[in-house]
């Protein structure tokens, strides 16, 4: 294995030192606004949140959502939700107004934490 390092392969990270390449307010605001929606699978290394089927208080209808955070800055274009009912894509405003929330609560948790 030593060789393989010699000629320029890279070492193996240990276990535990990995990064996590995502913003950490949008990844935390994102399961906050989705809170309704019972997580599946979460992985802060690639940023990916996907959910199962949850329905919002105070409404009939079902989403699920996937969500990807696939970067450290924290910015519109480092967040891309997707959401689905029972019957396929929601509409754009729908969308656009839970990437808003999300933005608007991970702007909240920055405050907080008195990061600016």
């Amino acid at each position: 294995m030593g060789s393989l390092v010699a000629c320029g392969a890279t070492a193996p990270i240990p276990r535990g030192a990995e990064t996590v390449a995502v913003n950490r307010y949008l990844w935390a605001a994102s399961l906050d606004v989705l809170s309704f929606l019972p997580v599946q699978s979460a992985d802060p290394f690639t940023g990916v949140i996907t959910t199962g089927f949850g329905t919002p208080p105070g409404t009939g209808r079902a989403y699920r959502a996937t969500v990807q955070v696939s970067d450290p800055a924290m910015d519109a274009r480092s967040l891309n939700v997707s959401l689905l009912t029972r019957n396929g894509p929601v509409a754009a405003e729908t969308q656009r107004a839970v990437e808003d929330a999300i933005l608007a609560r991970a702007r909240q948790l920055r405050i907080a934490d008195g990061a600016l």
